[in-house]
This record gives structure tokens, C-alpha cells and sequence, in this order.
């Protein structure tokens, strides 16, 4: 089974390592002071208009979410199509509506080759754990690789290691929010703050995952539908024609024909590229709010479909992205309306799809599409904070401190508790962060995912040596590992402490700490002579085929 795994990961991680590429650009894009715009009173009724009809979902999922599984997981019975579209508005974030976008206006073939081929990783990545994973668990990822180890060491580390990961993530996204907002709403920071952290404890604390997922799947559906819309605007001004958008862009365009053609940016600095691409493809793969998905469907028949149908929507999007991006060097390319004095774009790179809407749509189709990319955000936080809520519900207080015997209505209260606590957290942090280095985060969340989440998540699934001592001792020595080379990367070690050179520099550490830490935990297992061990590899057998059977996996509850 390895080997063949083996395959499909190598495949996947050389389409994968450009495609990282517009996350990181967007990232930086946000960072530090932004040019707070005028308020857009449209755009803030639009965006009205969404969190009244989101919170009404979210009074209808209340209604239904009144036990641990409806909470948790919707009680499995989430369609894969539904599923597919939560996934889909998961993943298609403002990052990818406003980022590649950008990089496309100025770069052009680059940016098409990173907005193509992230679909392609992204499902064969996520085929590869789906089918097992969805048999192995059943509320979180720490389920999966706790299936047949021994004790709660394991437990206890996955846990924080999840909480710090979706900590982290969330305060990217909440300075994010609070920038974009200025950027777009003309709202002050602190209030986009707060309306966030407000939004997204009432969606999850009231319709659990329910909630989360119809707010995802209306996200998902309003950007496909604009980009639908602005895609089918620009063809038609050029005749429907792909071909003649490509012929106005290197018309305007000073790059000219080689706006159409491989340039040089992907191969500069190939070490940090590779770091990178490994970051984001396997930092994916270990992410909790993502991975919970998979047990919101009926069964792993249901978490395959959702992974192609996901595939479909996610490809439909990157062709609305593709003819955006070119379509907007054709139309406000050297228009003086959208450059400042000083002839760069008003707003900067991420302002691209905004001005192209407001070419093609006036103050409608701006405000539209600048809710939206609120709208995005919003359904990410949601996703964040259910995950975290049923790591400390869950995991830490219902099977670590109650050895699997806790009342559920008591662990279903503590969940909702969490996310309250989880939201003023978020207006906290994101307060404290709002003049720092947002990639600093972004590092933090991606590498300890990538680096000890991804590692166990497989070796517990595929490789029958696996012993609670190699992953408590390997795990735990990668996270500390990786947390010390993002301190002495350029990130911290000169952005924050004032350096004057980084002893490490890359911004992530993947590209080492990933292989240190299978080695690590390979290293401690295979030397683990214990009978704990040798009865959790005997357990193995059992897990292989439950993974591919599915018999005694949790399927669809009633709620």
C-alpha cells in the first residue's frame, strides 16, 4: 500500500510545489499598513443582506443540531454534493479570488500554471487520505491516528498540536479580515474584528457544524456565481473569444507576448520554492477544520464523491480565474481611473478583481464582490473554530479526562462554551496582531501541520510499525524543532527581534522538518521493544481492514 501511495504523493507534491505560490503572495500582500478606502455603503448592505440570511440558516440548523454528532459532524448526513460545495468554499478563499488574480494581471503565464494545477494536487492529495480516513475516525483527525495506539500521551499531543495550528490559522485570518475590511469597506480595523468573531460564534455555537456548512456551501455558490458573471461580461465584450482576451492583454500589456509565456519567477530561489510548495500541499493534509469534513458524509463512498465533485467545482472556478485574470490586463491595464499618482494600482495587487468589477458592473458588482470576499473569511473562522472547540470538547475533555465516558450533553455544552472562548480569544489576538507580520502566523500554522500532523496522520493509516513512543517522541520533538527554525528564520528572527540576517533563510521549514520528523518517529518506533507496542502493532490488521471495509465505522445519525 505504501508504494503506491508513495507514487501519487510524488506526483501530487510536484504539481503542488508552484501552486502554493498566490497563498504566500496574498499573505504578504495584507500586511502592515493598508489604504483604508471610503465606505461603500452598497457593498455593506450587500454584506448585511448575507449575515441576515446566514443567521436565519443558522436559526434553522439550531433547531437541528441538538445532539454530539449533529454538533460535531451534521450527524454524517451531509450529501457529497453539499459537501463538495462546503469543501470547495473552504478552499476557495479570498487567497484565490483576490491573490491569483493579482499575480496573473502582472505576471501572467506563472500565475495561470499556479491557478490550474492546485487542482490537480488538491485531489489527488486528498484521495489519498479519504476513503481511510472517513472509515478510521470519528469526530476529529486525532481519532484516526489514536484508532489502535495505547493511552492518551498521543491523544494530548495531537490535540495541542491541532489548537495551536487552528490558533495560529485563525489569526491570520481575523488580520486579515480586519485589513481587507479596511480595504474594501472603509470599516475600521476593531469593527471588522468584532463583526467577525460575533458571526462566527453565533453560526457554530448555535448550528455546529450544520451552520458551518450552509454558510460554506452559500459562499461557495455567491463566488461562483460572480465569478460566473464577470467571466461571461468580459467574454462578450471581446466577441466570446478567449483567444482575442489573450490578443488585448499583450496588446496593453509591457511584457508583451511574454505575458503568454513561461518566465523566469518560478525558477528563482528553487530551494524556497520546494519548501514552500511542501508547506501548503501537505500543511493541507493537516489541517483539522479540513479534515473534519470528512466525517460531515454518510460514509467513505460519500468522501470520495465529495473529493470529485469538489475537483469539478473547484476546476469550473479556476477557468472563471484564468479568463478574470486576463480579462483585466484587456480592460483596465494603463486606465488612469484605477492607478495612482504615482502610476501603481490603487489598492494594490488584491484590488485587481475589485477594479474589474467595477469596470463591468459599476458600484453593484464592486459591492457584490467585496462582500463576498467577507463573506470568505467568514466561512473559514467558522470551519477554525468548530475544529478547535471539538479538540478541547472532545479530545481533551470527553476522552482524555473522562476516558471516553463523558455525557454527551455535557460534552456538547463544553463545546459550545469553547467557542465562545475561542471568539473573545479572536478579538483578542487579532487586536495584538493587527501591526505584525501576518506570515510570521501563516509559517507557524502551515509547517507544524505539515511537519507532525501530516507525518502521523499517514504513518498511523499506512504503516503497521507506528508505536505510541515513536509518535509521542517524534512528534513531539518536530514541533519543537519546527517552532525553533521559524525563531531564527526571517520571519522573526529579523522582522520581529531587529537582526540584521536570519541564520535560517526560508520563511518555512517544511522542506527539513517534514523528513526529519517521519525519520524521527520511524527512529523511536522501530526501537520500541515494549508490549504496549507490540500489542498496538498487532491492532493493526484489525485498523487495515475496518480502512478499507468500513465495517464498524460510525455512518449517518438522525438530529
Amino acid at each position: 500500500m505504501l508504494p503506491s501511495f508513495l507514487k501519487s504523493a510524488r506526483v501530487a507534491w510536484i504539481l503542488c510545489v508552484v501552486c502554493s505560490l498566490p497563498f504566500h503572495a496574498y499573505a504578504s500582500a495584507i500586511e502592515g499598513e493598508v489604504q483604508k478606502q471610503e465606505i461603500n455603503i452598497f457593498a455593506i448592505s450587500i454584506f448585511f443582506i448575507f449575515a441576515i440570511s446566514t443567521l436565519g440558516i443558522t436559526w434553522w440548523a439550531a433547531r437541528k443540531t441538538k445532539s454530539r454528532d449533529a454538533f460535531y459532524t451534521a450527524g454524517g448526513g451531509v450529501s457529497p454534493l453539499q459537501n463538495a460545495l462546503a469543501i470547495a468554499g473552504d478552499f476557495m478563499s479570498a487567497a484565490t479570488l483576490l491573490g491569483i488574480t493579482g499575480l496573473m494581471f502582472f505576471r501572467g503565464y506563472d500565475g495561470y500554471v499556479l491557478a490550474f494545477a492546485i487542482i490537480i494536487g488538491w485531489a489527488i492529495m486528498l484521495m489519498v487520505i479519504a476513503e481511510r480516513f472517513r472509515n478510521l475516525g470519528r469526530y476529529t483527525f486525532v481519532d484516526v491516528i489514536s484508532y489502535r495506539l495505547e493511552g492518551n500521551s498521543v491523544r494530548v499531543l495531537m490535540a495541542l498540536c491541532s489548537l495551536v495550528v487552528i490558533i495560529f490559522y485563525l489569526i491570520g485570518q481575523m488580520v486579515g479580515a480586519g485589513k481587507l475590511i479596511q480595504l474594501l469597506f472603509g470599516l475600521d480595523y476593531v469593527y471588522a474584528i468584532i463583526i467577525v468573531s460575533i458571526l462566527m460564534v453565533l453560526y457554530v455555537s448555535f448550528g455546529g457544524m450544520i451552520a458551518t456548512t450552509w454558510v460554506q456551501m452559500v459562499k461557495a455558490l455567491l463566488l461562483l456565481g460572480g465569478g460566473a458573471y464577470i467571466s461571461f461580461t468580459l467574454l462578450s465584450r471581446f466577441g466570446f473569444s478567449f483567444n482575442n482576451i489573450l490578443q488585448a492583454s499583450v496588446d496593453v500589456h509591457p511584457k508583451g507576448q511574454a505575458l503568454l509565456e513561461p518566465g523566469g519567477w518560478l525558477k528563482k530561489d528553487t530551494l524556497n520554492v520546494w519548501t514552500l510548495g511542501l508547506t501548503m500541499c501537505f500543511g493541507i493534509m493537516g489541517l483539522p477544520h479540513i479534515l473534519m469534513r470528512f466525517f460531515t458524509v454518510k460514509d467513505a463512498k460519500g468522501a470520495r464523491k465529495s473529493v470529485a465533485y469538489a475537483t469539478v467545482i473547484m476546476a469550473v472556478f479556476y477557468i472563471f480565474i484564468l479568463i478574470i485574470g486576463f480579462g483585466a490586463v484587456a480592460v483596465i491595464w494603463g486606465q488612469p481611473e484605477y492607478y495612482t499618482e504615482g502610476g501603481t494600482l490603487i489598492g494594490g495587487t488584491n484590488m485587481v478583481v475589485l477594479h474589474v468589477s467595477k469596470a463591468l458592473g459599476g458600484d453593484f458588482l464592486l459591492g457584490f464582490m467585496s462582500a463576498v470576499a467577507f463573506a470568505t473569511i467568514l466561512a473559514v473562522v467558522a470551519g477554525l473554530t468548530l475544529a478547535a472547540a471539538a479538540a478541547i470538547a472532545h479530545d481533551l475533555y470527553a476522552v482524555v479526562l473522562k476516558g471516553g465516558k463523558a455525557n454527551p450533553k455535557t460534552e456538547l455544552k463544553i463545546s459550545k462554551i469553547s467557542v465562545v472562548i475561542i471568539g473573545v480569544l479572536s478579538i483578542i489576538f487579532g487586536l495584538a496582531f493587527e501591526t505584525q507580520n501576518i506570515a510570521v502566523v501563516t509559517a507557524f500554522a502551515f509547517s507544524i501541520a505539515a511537519s507532525v500532523n501530516f507525518p502521523l496522520l499517514l504513518l498511523s493509516m499506512y504503516w503497521r510499525g507506528l508505536t505510541s513512543k515513536g509518535a509521542v517522541l517524534g512528534g513531539s520533538l518536530t514541533f519543537i524543532l519546527t517552532l525553533a527554525i521559524i525563531v531564527i528564520s526571517d520571519s522573526i528572527w529579523v522582522q520581529v527581534l531587529g537582526h540584521d540576517k536570519a541564520i535560517f533563510p526560508y520563511t518555512y521549514p517544511t522542506i527539513f522538518t517534514m523528513p526529519i520528523g517521519f525519520v524521527l518517529i520511524w527512529f523511536f518506533s522501530i526501537f520500541d521493544k515494549s508490549d504496549n507496542a507490540k500489542l498496538e502493532k498487532s491492532k493493526f490488521n484489525a485498523q487495515f481492514v475496518r480502512s478499507e471495509t468500513g465495517i464498524g465505522a460510525d455512518e449517518a445519525a438522525e438530529h
